[in-house]
């Protein structure tokens, strides 16, 4: 833990709310990091199999990004500029349509809104509302879409939707595919539910959906659900929310979770590695059509983060240039998948989840899941559980995290789960 020269609780304790989270799980102070390694106070190095969250997918401190951040700093480059034009969000977004947009064959117009995830997913809400004259929203269960009111309302967690405090309104929650097991069709059960006049199913304004939940246990949506959503929301003049704040850039192989999976969402928030440097960043993408706000009707001081704009462009010139980086992910997708296989085959009744590099195992138990992961930061690696009951070992590590990193990372995690359990079974006995 960081030093303390009082004989009190550390300035922590004194201090930081109560709603502080992570630090509970991993009690030390770190003070550098690099690639995919942090390093604490004490000089102990821990490989990094959580990435902020995915919100260092290309890794902790990328030279580039770096270099031209501080180059833009020294230089008086602006720091903070509301709306206004400037040449870093220029280059920003013309990069972005350059390597992103037109690539993909996508038209969407990018809307700046707040710094974080949750900001991306109120605009989208506030605007289909806007656009269609509606005002429930179809969310899903498990689905985690963030902490202000309107996009927690959507989020299916009893925990902290209880946090609101007040009714959470506009949204019926629908089941996400397998929600019921994988006998349940529940694409044919929404269905039903819109077809049916005496439902109590408000016309949507919106389907929201996660194409891999990321907090809520790794689900991830089969291409033909996927496209049953969109054929509904098409159907019944809904639009489409992909809320890609966790599973995109570059997470499960794509830049977006969606692609090759035959739809085109209407919207899309983007957060957490957008940025490309862990600095607050979310955006909107929309397409055009829906571009019907009156200038600043929906606005924000910090909307647009102009050192965002800078490192956010190196990431995309540096890694989605060409090809060469997403053929890496391929690579790595299978190397996690052999490693997490390995893993599930020591716990009786364990499974993979998730996909491309947004994996976990589902070992049953938030208890046993709980108690690798502790023992696994033990032993120098810092890895997180998802999941309703936190029953899932999530693994969200840097998608530039060498292979060597990555197999000394699963053997710890190899060693780590062999000790829960037995330690587990001694437990029960």
């Amino acid at each position: 833990m960081p030093k303390d020269t009082s004989n009190g609780p550390t300035i922590y304790a004194r201090r930081e709310s109560e709603a502080r989270s992570y630090c509970r799980s991993f009690p030390v102070s770190f003070t550098s990091a690099r690639g995919s390694e942090l390093t604490d106070d004490q000089g102990k190095t821990y490989i990094d199999f959580l990435a902020g969250c995915s919100s260092l997918n290309y890794g902790h401190n990328d030279p580039h990004m770096k270099a031209a951040l501080v180059e833009h700093i020294m230089s008086d480059g602006i720091a903070h500029g509301l709306d206004m034009h400037t040449d870093a969000k220029e280059a920003f977004l013309d990069a972005f349509e350059r390597l992103i947009l037109e690539p993909r064959g996508m038209d969407h117009k990018v809307m700046m809104v707040g710094p974080t995830g949750t900001n991306a997913v109120e605009a989208a809400m506030k605007l289909a509302r806007k656009v269609t004259g509606r005002t429930n929203i179809i969310a899903f269960t498990n689905g985690f879409h963030g902490m202000t009111v309107g996009a927690l309302a959507a989020t299916g967690n009893k925990g902290k939707r209880n946090g609101g405090g007040m009714p959470l309104q506009g949204v019926t929650h629908m089941p996400y595919e397998g929600a019921f097991g994988p006998d349940v069709d529940t694409l044919a059960q929404i269905e039903m539910m819109l077809e049916n006049p005496s439902s109590g199913l408000d016309a949507p304004a919106a389907f929201l959906v996660e194409p891999v939940q990321g907090e809520g246990g790794l689900n991830a949506a089969s291409a033909e659900w996927l496209r049953g959503i969109a054929r509904l929301a098409k159907k019944h003049g809904a639009l489409l929310i992909a809320d890609d704040i966790q599973a995109g850039i570059g997470r499960t192989g794509t830049f977006f979770s969606f692609e090759e999976m035959g739809v085109e969402p209407d919207m899309i928030p983007l957060a957490k590695s957008l940025s490309g440097f862990g600095l607050p960043f979310a955006a909107l993408l929309l397409k055009p059509e829906l571009d019907v706000w009156k200038p600043a009707e929906h606005n924000g001081t910090f909307r647009g983060n102009t050192h965002a704009f800078i490192t956010a462009r190196v990431a995309l010139e540096k890694f989605w240039a060409d090809g060469r980086f997403q053929k890496s992910l391929a690579e790595k997708a299978q190397l996690v998948e052999d490693e997490l296989n390995t893993i599930a085959d020591m716990i009786p009744g364990a499974y993979l989840k998730g996909r491309g590099l947004m994996r976990g195992v589902d070992v049953g138990s938030g208890e046993l899941a709980g108690a690798i992961c502790a023992e696994a930061f033990e032993r120098g690696l810092i890895i997180e559980t998802s999941g309703a009951d936190d029953e899932v070992v999530k693994v969200l590590a840097p998608l530039t995290t060498p292979e060597e990193t990555f197999r000394k990372g699963f053997g710890i995690l190899r060693d780590a789960t062999a000790t829960s359990l037995n330690n587990h079974k001694i437990a029960a006995e």
